[in-house]
């Protein structure tokens, strides 16, 4: 496709063709993944004292895969009532930061192999970092390689500044990575 053949349209039906129109269920009217396991949350570190420390300093501090982690560990899924860390999608061991270079990798993986939602959670990470992170930072989301269906495709879609502008144009797609982002469940 050649970038004068991209359209906000054409993007986001790309960007939302794994999405069902039922939204939580399948076609046959099933959660796509009805018993996921659901994992213990992890303790934080003290973000309180050390908000109030940074917020003294003058000096900029690296960003590290903790800090990343703690951005993201919170964004709900869009079919449970679970953070993603609580459903093993993220874990801060799949985060990779290189502040140097001013680059962020997340690599997210899927409860299921076949997740319609992928996208969307990637999505709703990306979004997460680029209205958290300093804009000097590079970011790539993508699905852990081996655990989705759709890995190349999801990925491509993902990593496409100008498939995830005009799919964030979208005031309905928006709304639901909006819900992800609040800790609210967006089908």
């Amino acid at each position: 496709m050649k970038a004068r053949d991209v359209t906000p349209e054409r993007v986001v039906s790309c960007v939302m063709s794994d999405v069902d129109a039922g939204g939580d269920a399948d076609a046959g009217g099933e959660y796509i993944n009805p018993a996921p396991v659901v994992r213990a949350k992890r303790i934080a570190r003290a973000n309180t004292s050390r908000a109030l420390q940074e917020a003294r300093e003058t000096a900029r501090d690296a960003i590290d895969a903790e800090e990343i982690f703690d951005h993201v560990r919170d964004i709900n899924d869009p079919e449970h009532p679970y953070s993603l860390e609580r459903l093993n999608v993220v874990r801060e061991e799949d985060v990779i930061v290189d502040d140097a270079g001013c680059r962020v990798k997340v690599s997210f993986t899927p409860t299921v192999p076949h997740c319609s939602m992928a996208t969307l959670i990637g999505l709703s990470i990306r979004v997460k970092l680029a209205r958290t992170l300093p804009k000097r930072f590079k970011v790539d989301v993508v699905i852990a390689p081996g655990t989705h269906s759709s890995e190349r495709a999801v990925n491509k879609q993902l990593n496409d500044k100008e498939r995830v502008a005009a799919a964030l144009e979208n005031v309905n797609l928006l709304e639901k990575v909006d819900l992800c982002l609040s800790g609210k469940t967006a089908v």
